[in-house]
């Protein structure tokens, strides 16, 4: 520490902390580095919509050292803002408090200028030097792992080479090729496997220019749940910040250009972070890339830049711009021709372009077989035989891996209809194939 105080005051740039030290438990206001504005608001929010509210309830919402809200509260009291409701029997530790009429009216100002109650927000700038950290030092993935992850799918020998560099890399895949081959499914595994690293440090909400801007979503942030051990290695530490799963999102058809931007909610008056903000550190699958409610040239054009850079910048409504990092492993899917989407300077900044085939005969054997063990259907390989020969070749119909899952599906729901034995036949394939096939 003293070495670091040392070379900041000779000039030379501070030794870069690391997240230990960025979410340490803070035992001063001032350490936790936001105006004292943004916690005594959020205090006189609580009061208001709970009435009487503990020194505990308020360490359980607001997150942040009991030493610290005592001290406020201590102010707050000789200030005639709040009283005490209850003492306790432990000291000021177990008090409970409410506001008084002059602090009623400073939480209505309050409630005026924003109505967000949860964790104290982090600085923006240290939000931005964790990202970068965890990002940087991250775990990278073995080949077995990316093996083990793709298991349950009937792929090419070689297909986790194809998936596992871009992975470590945390850039940018492009999968592509015929629907009904498993690209979903694939950036699905893709997820499990970046969930499986090394967890990350994310706090609930940032703060910047006074503004709140709420970050944690339960649908994409998923507790991680460490040991005894760990949890004890670990100690006391800042409670703004929680400790997740690589996060995933995954959009598709519904995605539009408001979702990429910060959303101002008008009645909480606080702002939602955008989805790549959301997936930072993680994984963002852009599935059915080209049939989204923007035109593809438009999602290009909004992120050519963080593509290129690794930096995103977002506008609050007073105008000022936000730089934050972009660091997640963006993957685009699609099963339209990567060329008719997208020009050449795109796909460029685009790191590994992977086109999930259809399936040779003999992987669509396996898909099928394996099909029938999964829904309890005795395999005949005549069946099988027949269906090859009557609905693919005859017709110069494609393979598609999805098939045999559907086909084999009504096949059992329509002996089951019937109250009959499952069973494999060339009736039954017939049947099954006029009600799937257009």
């Amino acid at each position: 520490m003293e070495a670091t105080k040392q070379s900041a005051a000779n000039g030379a740039p501070a030794a870069p902390r690391d997240m230990r030290a960025i979410v340490r438990q803070h035992e001063t206001f001032e350490e936790l580095g936001v105006p004292s504005s943004i916690v005594t608001d959020l205090m006189f929010r609580m009061m208001f919509n709970e009435g009487d509210v503990s020194l505990r309830r308020f360490v359980d919402v607001l997150r942040i050292n009991f030493k610290i809200l005592d001290q406020i509260l201590l102010k707050m009291q000789k200030d005639h803002l709040v009283e005490i409701a209850q003492a306790g029997t432990l000291g000021r530790t177990s008090y409970t408090y409410r506001l008084t009429d002059e602090g009623m009216a400073r939480a209505r100002d309050s409630l005026e200028r924003s109505q967000y109650v949860g964790p104290v927000p982090v600085p923006v700038d240290v939000y931005n030097e964790a990202i970068l950290l965890q990002t940087r030092n991250r775990k990278k993935v073995a080949p077995e792992e990316v093996q083990r992850a793709i298991s349950h799918l009937i792929l090419p020998e070689t297909f986790h080479r194809r998936i596992g560099p871009a992975i470590n890399g945390g850039t940018s895949l492009f999968l592509y090729g015929p629907p009904g081959n498993g690209k979903t499914t694939v950036a699905e595994a893709i997820a499990g496997v970046i969930a499986g690293t090394d967890p990350i440090w994310m706090p609930y909400a940032i703060t910047i220019g006074g503004q709140i801007i709420s970050i944690y979503d339960r649908l994409v942030h998923k507790p991680f749940e460490l040991t005894k051990e760990e949890q004890d290695e670990l100690g006391e530490y800042d409670r703004r910040w929680g400790i997740f799963k690589r996060p995933s999102v995954m959009v598709g058809g519904e995605l539009t250009m408001e979702a990429l931007e910060l959303r101002f909610d008008e009645v909480a008056k606080f702002y939602e972070a955008p989805l790549q903000l959301k997936a930072n550190g993680g994984m963002f699958l852009i599935d059915d890339f080209g049939r989204q409610q923007m035109a593809p040239q438009q999602l290009l054009n909004r992120w050519i830049v963080p593509l290129e850079s690794g930096i995103d910048f977002l506008r609050l409504r007073t105008g000022q711009s936000i730089q934050m990092p972009f660091r997640q492993l963006i993957v685009f899917s699609t099963n339209l021709d990567p060329n008719q989407l997208v020009d050449g300077a795109f796909l460029r900044r685009i790191q590994m372009k992977v086109q999930v085939e259809s399936p040779s005969l003999q992987m669509f054997s396996q898909i099928f077989v394996a099909n029938c063990q999964s829904l309890g259907i005795p395999f005949d390989p005549e069946a099988l035989k027949y269906l090859v020969n009557e609905w693919y070749r005859k017709p110069n119909r494609i393979l598609q891996a999805v098939h045999p899952r559907d086909i084999l599906k009504i096949v059992k729901a329509l002996c089951e209809y019937e109250a009959k034995p499952i069973a494999l036949n060339n009736t039954l394939i017939d049947e099954a194939c006029r009600s799937y096939f257009v």
